[in-house]
């Protein structure tokens, strides 16, 4: 397929992950695609595979002076910006009792704040008909044990999604929420133990864990065309773990 062809990307978190297979999909759809991250080893490891479809620019998105020279450096290749996926986030287990400053401040500050301005940052490049995706978990529509403060993230992003597409309503910029359910991805396998793991697949309806590859297609799907009737909706690639 040829969705994308023509088309410029940046995806936040893309060096791993959802973000890297999303990178790969969006580029194999016909898309230059900009990948950010934290760390440049991995972004020079990402881009390295990935090939010369793919730039990737150290950024981090909680610090706004760095969001600035992201998109500046996009700016200097491309006058336009036609899809944005605000994937960037993190999370950490921490039952209420055990919920410090550090860490509200360290979820908030990257998966609220920084999803907030990677899209405001990005706003003067994007054109009508473009397509800004953030990434929302299942965690933003249930409840979860030890991972409160991670979902109240999650369902402020769902919110974003829900007033953005009011504010953006007369300028043809679409923006939408994908909220995969559990995937096996690094950040996933090293913060919890097989046992863990196993537990996840027996609790997601099809009976596995999500693959990168199948939420990088749904993404594909809302940067293109395709979704092109679609604002303010929240599309799940659970194996209908947040649904049943």
């Amino acid at each position: 397929m040829n969705r994308l062809a023509g088309k410029t990307a940046v995806i936040t978190g893309g060096a791993s992950g959802i973000g890297f297979a999303s990178a790969k999909r969006f580029i194999e759809e016909g898309a230059f695609v900009y990948i950010s991250g934290r760390r440049q080893d991995m972004l020079d490891s990402a881009v390295a595979e990935l090939g010369h479809n793919a730039r990737g620019i150290q950024t981090d998105i909680t610090k706004l002076d760095e969001l600035d020279r992201l998109f500046e450096a996009v700016r200097k290749n491309h006058d336009s910006l036609d899809i944005l996926f605000a994937n960037a986030g993190v999370g950490e287990f921490a039952p209420l009792k055990e919920i410090t400053p550090e860490h509200y401040d360290y979820a908030f500050n990257i998966n609220v704040k920084g999803t907030l301005f990677t899209v405001q940052k990005a706003l003067p490049m994007l054109k009508p008909g473009s397509s800004i995706i953030l990434t929302g978990s299942t965690t933003g529509s249930m409840g979860t044990p030890a991972m409160s403060v991670y979902s109240a993230t999650k369902a402020a992003v769902r919110n974003f999604a829900r007033s953005w597409a009011l504010d953006l309503r007369s300028t043809g910029i679409r923006v939408n929420i994908l909220s995969p359910g559990p995937t096996k991805t690094d950040k996933l396998t090293d913060l919890v133990n097989q046992d863990t793991l196993e537990d996840f697949a027996k609790n997601v309806p099809l009976g596995r864990l999500g693959d990168p590859v199948e939420t990088a297609a749904a993404a594909a799907f809302l940067a293109s065309s395709d979704s092109s009737f679609m604002t303010g909706s929240e599309l799940f690639v659970d194996g209908g773990y947040a649904q049943i």
